[in-house]
């Protein structure tokens, strides 16, 4: 297979995510933690340098465990911070902890994130059916919407256009073009 999104043409780190997890249905927490800290690690950078820094995220993070990242003080995160390959931004490291905080309200409310996050698509993917990468919006209607709700609820790094890349990345919306190999596998 070969014929894939363009964006995702770039090299072997982006072909991979590409072809095998984006616009994929998620409902598994610990992934969409992941999810949802790599797209707020990425505001102002390209989607490239946050896969490069993947593993050691996930290191430090001890793989996207939402209660451990909860408890993080301010010290261990400016530890992460020194030590870890991650982007040294302190308000989005600092973001790690709030989301944390405000993905267990929510379990405890939702029974899960993925229940809260699916709510807003009645349990089902998006699946839109574009004819070339230039017509996937930056953000839509909806991401706003989740956007909006999402700093109600206290998370940060969660613009609408952020929120928008978050919704691909965990399958709620399918945003692969009609002649990309990988768009059913989604």
């Amino acid at each position: 297979m070969g014929n894939r999104c363009l964006w995702a043409q770039r090299n072997a780190l982006m072909q991979d995510y590409h072809d095998k997890e984006w616009c994929r249905v998620s409902s598994d927490d610990r992934y969409i933690f992941e999810m949802l800290v790599l797209e707020g690690a990425q505001a102002g950078l390209s989607w490239n340098i946050v896969l490069s820094k993947r593993d050691a995220y996930r290191e430090a993070f001890q793989q996207f465990d939402v209660a451990y990242c909860a408890e993080l003080t301010d010290e261990e995160l400016s530890f992460i911070k020194e030590k870890f390959a991650v982007i040294k931004h302190g308000s989005k490291l600092q973001s790690v902890r709030t989301n944390a905080l405000a993905i267990l309200d929510l379990s405890r409310e939702w029974g899960s994130f993925a229940a809260f996050l699916w709510s807003f698509t009645d349990g089902k993917s998006i699946d839109n059916k574009w004819d070339t990468d230039a017509q996937i919006p930056a953000q839509s209607a909806l991401s706003v919407k989740l956007s909006k709700e999402l700093k109600k609820r206290g998370f940060k790094f969660v613009g609408p256009i952020t929120t928008y890349s978050f919704m691909q990345a965990i399958g709620m919306v399918n945003d692969h073009i009609k002649s990309c190999d990988y768009r059913m596998r989604s």
